[in-house]
């Protein structure tokens, strides 16, 4: 199984941008415990960072028949982006949205989901931990 690993805006800035709500640990921990987690279910993937929304639609669109399944944290254009809805509903690849806050505690707003309008599972307000699980429903439901 081959797993695109997709992160939006400010993740970058992880460890530095609101710690007590992101924790304080760094975008390279966070791409080392992903990478960590796919070694462990044997699983390929790439990891993809962008704070620019056209360009996450072009690897989307770039993921057809490369990749198996995505895994998507789509940041602030969670609320905001029906092209990245229509890039993921294009390709038709199994996705999983992951948020490490809950969302759906926050600001009304974040309540809205246009990626998870296409993903199958989304985790959460679990920090690090949702990518892991989201991997694995991937691979549970499709390896």
């Amino acid at each position: 199984m081959k797993i695109l690993i997709i992160n939006g805006p400010n993740l970058n800035m992880l460890g530095l941008r609101e710690p007590d709500l992101y924790g304080k640990k760094d975008y390279n921990a966070l791409v080392e415990y992903v990478a960590e987690c796919c070694k462990n279910m044997e699983v390929e993937h790439e990891i993809y960072q962008s704070n620019h929304e056209g360009e996450i639609v072009e690897k989307i669109q770039q993921a057809y028949k490369v990749f198996d399944g995505i895994v998507i944290n789509a940041a602030a254009y969670t609320h905001t982006s029906v092209a990245i809805l229509d890039a993921l509903k294009a390709v038709s690849i199994p996705a999983v949205e992951v948020h490490l806050t809950d969302i759906s505690a926050r600001e009304p707003f974040r309540h809205i989901s246009y990626t998870g309008m296409y993903c199958e599972m989304t985790y959460k307000g679990l920090g690090f931990e949702g990518y892991k699980k989201a991997i694995e429903y991937l691979c549970e439901k499709y390896k």
